[in-house]
């Protein structure tokens, strides 16, 4: 067993872990944290999103141990019911979920996403490495590693638009 220490959603843990642990089952199974959800467990749904140190992450690929001393941002912390983020809210209004399962992945990834077109972060779709613009294909580029059986992808995009206050496109 190895000692883990996190801070999730602001309040620093501490876990004894088997270091084969992912930072998912960590979640889910020792801080009982169940919003964040095990799609696939091989990285290629995106239901396990979470943002860790800023960076959004699949937390079914990584070990919990890689991420000691790290602040981790899942689901629970991103909004309240009393007070939702931007985000969800716009989720809401623009109907950004069918079943809802990829929802809390969509949402902390979309949360993620918007700082890094702040930041100026490129994609493979952008254009000027200068200038990072908010465009609908790099909100699709970026949101590609979220898949949403349902097939909600406009509307989600239409959450994201509106959160990001920049309307329709």
């Amino acid at each position: 067993m190895n000692a883990v220490e996190l801070t999730v959603n602001g309040r620093e843990v501490h876990l004894q872990l088997d270091p084969r642990t992912s930072l998912l089952d960590a979640l889910r199974e020792h801080l009982h944290l169940t919003g964040t959800k095990k799609g696939c467990d091989h990285g290629q749904c995106g239901a396990c999103t979470v943002i860790v140190e800023g960076r959004r992450i699949n937390s079914c690929l990584t070990l919990a141990v890689m991420h000691d001393g790290d602040h981790v941002t899942t689901i629970e912390g991103i909004g309240t019911p009393e007070k939702l983020h931007p985000i969800q809210q716009a989720f809401i209004t623009h109907d950004g979920y069918q079943c809802g399962y990829c929802t809390p992945g969509q949402i902390c990834s979309a949360v993620a996403m918007l700082d890094e077109i702040a930041a100026g972060v490129p994609s493979h779709v952008t254009q000027d490495l200068d200038e990072v613009e908010f465009s609908d294909a790099e909100l699709r580029e970026r949101m590609s590693g979220n898949i949403c059986r349902c097939a909600a992808y406009p509307n989600i995009i239409a959450a994201i638009r509106d959160a990001a206050g920049k309307g329709k496109a």
